[in-house]
């Protein structure tokens, strides 16, 4: 059999692809995948994780009239043209999109040659790309049973899955994952992080609200900053009295997630779908943009009482140092926001994902 995944070029959709890519392999050998991205991706940018890829043209297409928009347009239908001829050599079986823009040409030019299609939304509104695909499609798959609200002309396509993990994110013994970072296992540790290219606002209200904490001695600290803040929070840091890991980029995930005591970060799908695995208490701040997505994902973990929610635009030193040391002082708080995610996981998101679209065959 043959399975193409399409997805689209930020990490929310591409590490989900990747975990179910994961699965094929090592659970079905005669399967042959290829993975087909947008020609800026960040996959495109650092390696291709070891799996056949293919790429088409495209970019994102706004509403407005100018030149680089009139190209993207351009690059869109152009993207038809080589999704059919991608369609036409690998010839597959099955085609599986993970959403974005990307998984349009592929997954209707499949749809238009009678191959079986099925499409996963990682997030809770689903995004338009899905919204437009789901009346093609013949499948839909998601993460969240609250997604079922906002497709309800689809619901006999609908399965409730979850979102697909890398297999590497495993849970690690505390103890071994506190030694791994070369912390204390007595003291409280939060991870901090705003997504795979980091949180300029995060990044500088997390900084000064911790640095406003009079007594530090029982705090340690992850944090994933991104590239672009790197330097900034480091030269910070020092002058600071915290004790910091402080990266740029962190690939071994596992260990910071089974580190942590509480996690302040966005509410991208991927970061919400790890935190939930994990059952780390959190304090949620939503990127503002992007449709809504990143505030429907917290809002499911909200209700649950497994987070907190901060909004980007009220994020500043007083609000987010008030909320850390009210946690920090509420042991049975944070015991319960971690019990609170039994309601939440999905165990083996990706064998059912798996099992999914080979029953389409």
């Amino acid at each position: 059999m043959r399975i193409l995944i399409v997805t689209g070029s930020s990490g929310g959709h591409i590490f989900p692809a990747l975990g179910f890519l994961e699965v094929l392999k090592d659970k079905y050998k005669n399967i042959e995948t290829l993975l087909v991205l947008p020609k800026k991706s960040i996959v495109n940018q650092t390696q291709t994780f070891g799996h056949k890829v293919d790429y088409i043209s495209i970019s994102p297409i706004k509403l407005r009239f100018d030149f680089k928009n009139i190209a993207a347009i351009l690059k869109f239908f152009k993207s038809f043209l080589e999704s059919i001829f991608i369609l036409s050599v690998f010839r597959p079986h099955i085609v599986v999109g993970f959403g974005s823009l990307t998984c349009i040409p592929l997954v209707m030019s499949a749809w238009l040659f009678r191959i079986k299609t099925l499409i996963h939304e990682q997030n809770v509104v689903p995004g338009r790309a899905n919204r437009f695909l789901a009346r093609f499609t013949d499948k839909i798959t998601i993460s969240f049973a609250e997604t079922r609200g906002y497709l309800k002309d689809y619901q006999k396509k609908i399965a409730l899955t979850g979102n697909p993990l890398r297999k590497e994110l495993i849970r690690v013994d505390k103890n071994k994952a506190i030694s791994f970072f070369g912390f204390s296992d007595d003291k409280f540790t939060i991870l901090v992080m705003g997504g795979s290219l980091g949180s300029h606002n995060i990044n500088v209200e997390f900084l000064r609200a911790i640095s406003t904490i009079s007594d530090k001695r029982n705090l340690q600290i992850i944090h994933l900053s991104g590239f672009k803040d790197y330097d900034l929070l480091k030269q910070n840091y020092k002058d600071s009295n915290v004790n910091v890991r402080l990266f740029g980029f962190l690939q071994s995930m596992q260990y910071a997630y089974s580190a942590c005591d509480l996690v302040i970060c966005r509410a991208g799908a991927t970061s919400i779908a790890e935190v939930i695995f994990f059952g780390i208490p959190a304090i949620i701040i939503p990127y503002p943009y992007a449709y809504g997505h990143q505030l429907g994902n917290a809002k499911v973990l909200e209700s649950k009482g497994c987070a907190i929610i901060i909004q980007d635009k009220e994020l500043d030193t007083d609000i987010l140092r008030q909320v850390i040391v009210n946690l920090l002082n509420n042991s049975d708080k944070l015991n319960e926001m971690h019990r609170s995610y039994d309601n939440l996981y999905m165990p083996n998101a990706n064998d059912l994902l798996a099992d999914m679209v080979l029953s389409l065959n």
